[in-house]
């Protein structure tokens, strides 16, 4: 019987698999305020992603040191259209939280 070792140096995923994890940045006016104020990016991931792999999706895709991610699970709305009701998918978001000093740019604008 082999129990995880928290002090384990890194935990290995597939990279094929961490390139799928962040789906889109989520970039609203909550979202800005989020950044400014606590210094977080906030990104829509896949409903399955834990968070040790969001941490690791965002230092391999950006080269960022991240301090902290935390995730919840949005339910899609009913919504009606006509005499047909439809509904909207259910979304995970993550706010990945950078240590002090990173910096994530997703405008893709040059300082």
């Amino acid at each position: 019987m082999s129990a995880r070792n928290p002090s384990s140096p890194k935990l290995k995923f597939d990279e094929g698999r961490l390139m799928q994890v962040l789906v889109a940045p989520i970039v609203s006016e909550k979202a800005t305020m989020i950044a400014d104020k606590t210094n977080a990016v906030t990104f829509k991931v896949l409903q399955d992603a834990t968070k040790f792999e969001i941490k690791a999706a965002v230092q391999l895709m950006f080269k960022v040191d991240v301090q902290s991610v935390a995730v919840l699970n949005i339910k899609g709305k009913t919504k009606r259209f006509g005499k047909s009701v439809g509904r909207r998918d259910n979304i995970r978001k993550a706010y990945v939280t950078l240590k002090p000093g990173q910096e994530l740019n997703l405008g893709g604008e040059s300082a």
